[in-house]
């Protein structure tokens, strides 16, 4: 494909030669071919070093490049439009359900549904229409699947898991098994017990949520833990069960909940962040790569780090206390030295 082409494509301005572009690719690792992009100025000399045929860059980009550019208002948005003219198609699932599938009877199948092979639907389940669910797959007595929700190879829904329409459940997610749950003692004899507290909830998932691979999340042990729609969950996510997530957020890699969290509308839970159990974070809060927050989060500051979780500017404070107090010594050094 040509640049003027492309440019065109994705109604941007095509500055400098109209060469042939035949993939995407990073700044660092592009070659000649490739199409790359920026968005943000302290990148500069990545993208003076690429030796990418074309970059996408933005309206008021002025550090220059080494190659063509197409400006366009969002750069990063514009790459993941044209990475799609370039990949090559997703397999596509033909309708049916394949032979060794073990799907019973009373399963309800709507239209257009595609079931791989050694899958296993037990009685009352039902798929909606549109619906791909991959080989290796365990639905549980009684589980729905909303139409065009696709389930890749390995997945475990439980029994009653309710997952909405057009999500999308990677490999390797379990969804509605056991939460922790369990309670410790004493008997009078002096001897310590510990029992299983029965978790007789369920999971729900909301429409559009895409879920990791190798994520889990528990059932309630009452009532549902609950995933709102338009939620994107990375993979090794954990969600304990009675979670209640409202919907439009996104929960990064390792990052944990424990029990009966709620969760806002628009909120971003960074990567192996920690959550304590039977709090609530306000809508649009932020908690930031490994922070540990031991309660509730009602909105006033809406980016928190460190553990336990603090606002960003007491975080920085606190952090740059130690530099500061060594440049203040080094400070009265130099000036006794003078005063002598």
């Amino acid at each position: 494909m040509k640049a003027s082409e492309l440019a065109a494509f994705l109604g941007g301005t095509l500055e400098g030669d109209d060469v042939d572009i035949i993939a995407c690719a990073g700044l660092e690792e592009a070659r000649s071919g490739d199409l790359s992009f920026c968005k943000d100025p302290k990148h500069v000399k990545l993208v003076q070093g690429t030796k990418a045929s074309t970059v996408l860059l933005p309206h008021d980009w002025d550090k220059g490049a080494p190659c063509p550019i197409i400006r366009v208002q969002d750069p990063n948005r514009a790459c993941m439009a044209a990475a799609k003219l370039f990949a090559p198609p997703e397999p596509v699932r033909a309708p049916g359900v394949h032979p060794s599938a073990v799907v019973d009877p009373s399963v309800k199948i709507g239209e257009g549904v595609h079931v791989g092979p050694l899958t296993v639907i037990e009685k009352g389940a039902e798929i909606g229409d549109g619906a791909v669910v991959d080989a290796q797959v365990f639905i549980g007595e009684g589980c729905k699947i909303g139409a065009k929700t696709h389930i890749y190879p390995q997945v475990t829904l439980r029994e009653g898991t309710i997952v909405g329409r057009e999500c999308i459940i990677h490999c390797g997610v379990r969804l509605g098994g056991d939460g922790y749950g369990f309670n410790n003692g004493r008997r009078e004899d002096g001897s310590v017990y510990i029992e299983k507290i029965p978790q007789l909830g369920i999971v729900e998932i909301g429409d559009g949520v895409e879920i990791g691979s190798n994520t889990t999340i528990d059932r309630a042990r009452i009532g549902r833990t609950y995933i709102g729609p338009m939620t994107k969950i990375d993979n090794l996510v954990q969600v304990g069960h009675n979670v209640k997530v409202k919907g439009y957020s996104g929960l990064i890699a390792q990052s944990g909940i424990a029990g009966s969290t709620e969760i806002g509308y628009g909120c971003l839970i960074w990567a192996q962040a920690g959550i304590s159990g039977h709090i609530k974070i306000a809508d649009g809060v932020q908690v930031g790569p490994q922070a540990g927050v031991p309660q509730s989060l009602d909105g006033s500051v809406k980016y928190v780090l460190g553990t336990p979780a603090e606002s960003m500017r007491d975080f920085g404070a606190r952090t740059l206390l130690p530099r500061m107090f060594s440049k203040l010594k080094s400070d009265v050094k130099e000036i006794k030295q003078k005063l002598r």
